[in-house]
């Protein structure tokens, strides 16, 4: 376009720009545009993750590693630490408070170590969950990849760890008693049942403790509550039995409670089926399915707000 000046000369004027009047959003449509780290859709995330496989289990292994590097015992500590915190509530609750009513030594003992390792598989992963993200900033920030990776490849290297400590829980049931028998095939479900839930527990928890770091404080007197409540130490129908049953139903129907009922009905001899409560299977793959979808399903919808800020 041209125009003539007030002195006779000629100005020419830039042509208006084609995207001109259009918003952002627009020009981000016209021209391909895609928000950086923007979510994607939950199909698509799932097959990046699946992409991303031979990361979650080399990083679940680097973890697990490099845990105990520091200490000359090295990964003996996985053995040693639910050991001894076994010992320390044989004495307390066992030996002076007597929770074992109901049941002799060679259950008590057996059925005490299997309800430490077992709900330590589970604090476990709750307490990496909350740190996966806000822990691992310099990560997330540096590199693109699905956050779900984080929380899930903490709860696997949790379960590598369990699994390395099964070698002394099958020691303490053989010890006493409980030798193997095609009961023990449940041990592979019930452990899967778990991971599953754990997993869930896991991603719930990094979602939260990615926008509240403090929750890493918190929740060590949650799980110890939880822990208390859950019949580590004692016999939940048995020491609850002059209260009213709705109350040692909710404490037995708890999942914590279940995976741990379910691991001594297939390690002990003396634990039978009279121990748990009803349609305990179905209640088991439920809490599962319910808290590893829901908890992939919460993480994912805060997936690009992850390391922001």
């Amino acid at each position: 376009m041209s125009e003539t000046t007030h002195d006779g000369g000629v100005a020419v004027s830039a042509r208006p720009s084609p995207d001109e009047g259009l918003s952002g959003a627009e020009l981000a449509a016209k021209y391909g545009l895609a928000v950086s780290g923007a979510r994607p859709g939950l199909v698509e995330y799932v097959r990046q993750l699946l992409g991303r496989r031979h990361f979650i289990l080399a990083f679940s292994q680097a973890k697990l590693t490099a845990q105990y590097s520091q200490a000359k015992l090295g990964q003996l500590w996985q053995v040693a630490t639910p050991l001894l915190n076994a010992a320390v509530y044989y004495l307390i609750f066992g030996l002076i408070l007597q929770a074992s009513k109901g049941m002799p030594s060679d259950v008590y003992i057996p059925f005490l170590v299997t309800g430490v390792f077992v709900f330590t598989f589970t604090q476990s992963s709750v307490m990496a969950g909350v740190r996966a993200i806000s822990g691992n900033l310099g990560l997330v920030r540096a590199l693109h990849f699905p956050r779900a990776a984080l929380p899930i490849s903490f709860s696997l290297q949790q379960l590598q760890q369990l699994l390395f400590s099964m070698i002394v829980l099958f020691l303490v049931a053989i010890g006493f008693g409980s030798y193997p028998s095609p009961s023990w095939a449940l041990i592979v479900p019930v452990l899967a049942l778990q991971f599953l839930f754990n997993t869930g527990l896991a991603l719930i928890m990094a979602r939260m403790g990615a926008k509240t770091p403090d929750l890493a404080q918190l929740m060590p007197f949650v799980m110890r509550t939880w822990m208390y409540a859950s019949g580590v130490m004692f016999s939940i129908p048995v020491m609850l039995a002059d209260k009213p049953a709705w109350v040692a139903d909710v404490l037995q129907w708890n999942p914590a409670a279940i995976y741990m009922d379910l691991m001594r009905f297939a390690l002990i001899d003396g634990y039978g089926s009279e121990n748990l409560p009803p349609h305990v299977w179905a209640v088991a793959a439920g809490w599962a399915v319910l808290v590893a979808l829901g908890g992939f399903v919460y993480f994912w919808k805060a997936e690009e707000r992850y390391g922001r800020g």
